[in-house]
């Protein structure tokens, strides 16, 4: 299946069901359908079709599927840009992707915008820039003007499930985003795979807080609704007091959310089980679920079948962990999509049985092409059997249920021992005074580095850097507990609300040679 005729087939089938929802704003299947046509169409005549390298960057707005189906139907690859990126980034990025035409939404903010339009002169391959959600400026024309005389048939474009169709950025949570190049058959099979397993209905309204730059937003989530038919309500920004309001007043039953997410909406001052009734389905992912978290979660919303699922950027959806699997195993990222190909290697390549500790690979179609013109860093994620190295450390349990221990690179070596943040994590965010944590390595003379942590306290709550430190003590090995424990009022986080542990603990290795 190409990406396309995700949305082609839906509108057949549903083609006055409402698509897309956004504030006031309403469209159907079938309305969504050709207006992706005319995108494409307009990028053909414009030049950018098949093989061109095309951008944008938006925040969720109703113009943005429009564009990704259209995009995809052109044939151009389209590159997602975060909308957190800085302004000095922004020409790095442009620059280094090589794209050609740009979508930008006028309301990123002012001074990202008026930079984009100034760099068309320090850009010579951008040659054209086209403002979503306002009229044409000097230099740059207007969405509506783009597409106003394009026609609303499928392009007349060859396309085949191995064409790139898309560039996504990896989260920058350990250093500076890559942008991974994907086909249609790669980001089509996901979608697929997660229609069959996530156990949706087809009445389900979905929300679609997760910004669509991203791919567990765009393709895990959005995509995978369009496919199944289902609405999609978008939210331009995460909010947990909105988000509450579109399950309650917008009837949203279904949603995808990060643990910090959902972490924010239980603890929201006007949190209401009651409120949240219609909600009846929660995809979660995207980062380590502590468990203290679960427990809150399953307790707050007994009514919520929640569905935990892992993937990356390189190898789109791997695992889902079904709803009756929510405490037998507990913990788990699921287990791999029935025709997902995983395992757990050891440092020299070879298979571990399970239980045995080691990183996780995964082969097969659903695996990137690359990342942009970066051999060597492709060939480093690769194996010589095709396998491709996602850089998480865990194990397999007898079942088959995929445990994630953490990040290689956010593990912490402490006088020869390995230490893996995430279980003094789950020991910290079990006092009840800590909303938030984040454990990472620190410098140490004697050991090399040692377990720190920067902590959110809820609301109200105290406590000091002693008592969290016995508390921890007491739940996991004397030499994993944390030596120092800073109290900070939020954490750095990418758009997709993952806490940037790389920004966090670069501070603490400054002016050193290595920072390991």
């Amino acid at each position: 299946m190409l990406i396309g005729e995700i949305l082609s087939d839906a509108a057949a089938r549903l083609p006055d069901k409402a698509a897309v929802r956004m504030g006031g704003f309403e469209q159907s299947f079938i309305a969504l359908d050709r207006a992706a046509n005319r995108v494409g169409n307009a990028l053909v005549g414009a030049g950018f079709g098949k093989g061109r390298n095309i951008g944008i960057l938006s925040p969720n707005c109703p113009e943005y599927p429009a564009i990704h189906f259209g995009a995809a139907r052109s044939g151009a690859v389209l590159a997602h840009l975060s909308t957190r990126v800085s302004d000095g980034e922004i020409e790095r990025i442009l620059g280094g992707t090589d794209i050609e035409a740009l979508f930008v939404a006028l309301f990123v903010h002012e001074s990202l915008a008026a930079k984009v339009l100034a760099l068309r002169g320090s850009l010579p391959g951008l040659q054209r820039i086209v403002l979503v959600g306002g009229a044409a400026a000097a230099g740059a024309a207007g969405f509506e003007e783009f597409v106003a005389d394009a026609s609303e048939a499928p392009p007349a474009v060859a396309i085949t499930p191995g064409d790139p169709c898309l560039i996504n950025f990896t989260g920058g949570t350990t250093g500076l985003p890559k942008g991974v190049v994907a086909s249609h058959e790669s980001r089509a099979i996901g979608s697929l795979r997660a229609r069959r397993e996530f156990a949706l209905r087809d009445d389900d309204v979905f929300c679609c807080s997760t910004p669509l730059f991203h791919i567990a937003g765009l393709l895990v989530w959005f995509q995978t609704g369009i496919l199944n038919g289902n609405t999609q309500v978008l939210m331009p920004g995460w909010d947990a007091g909105a988000f509450m309001r579109l399950v309650a007043e917008e009837g949203v039953t279904a949603a995808f959310l990060v643990p910090t997410q959902i972490n924010a909406v239980i603890g929201h001052p006007g949190f209401s089980a009651e409120r949240l009734k219609a909600w009846r389905y929660c995809n979660f992912g995207g980062a380590p679920m502590p468990g203290a978290l679960s427990e809150r979660m399953m307790t707050a919303l007994p009514h919520v079948k929640w569905v935990e699922q892992y993937g990356q950027s390189e190898t789109g959806n791997l695992t889902v962990r079904p709803p009756q699997f929510a405490r037998s195993k507990m913990g788990s990222a699921g287990r791999a999509f029935r025709d997902v190909d995983i395992a757990i290697f050891d440092a020299d390549d070879r298979p571990l049985p399970p239980r045995g500790i080691g990183e996780l690979v995964t082969r097969g179609a659903h695996r990137m092409l690359g990342y942009y013109k970066d051999p060597g860093a492709t060939a480093a994620v690769t194996t010589a059997e095709g396998w491709i190295r996602t850089g998480d450390v865990g194990y397999l349990d007898e079942d088959g249920f995929l445990f994630l221990v953490d990040r290689s690179r956010d593990k912490i070596v402490s006088g020869g021992e390995n230490v893996f943040p995430t279980e003094i994590e789950d020991a910290l965010s079990r006092h009840p005074a800590v909303n938030e944590c984040a454990v990472f390595g620190i410098p140490d003379e004697r050991w090399g580095e040692v377990p720190a942590a920067h902590v959110v306290l809820e609301a109200g709550a105290q406590a000091d850097e002693k008592t969290l430190i016995a508390f921890v003590a007491g739940r996991v090995a004397r030499h994993k507990r944390p030596r120092h424990i800073r109290f900070v009022d939020g954490m750095p986080k990418t758009p997709v609300g993952k806490i940037q542990k790389n920004l966090i603990r670069a501070p603490y290795w400054e002016g050193r040679e290595r920072a390991i």
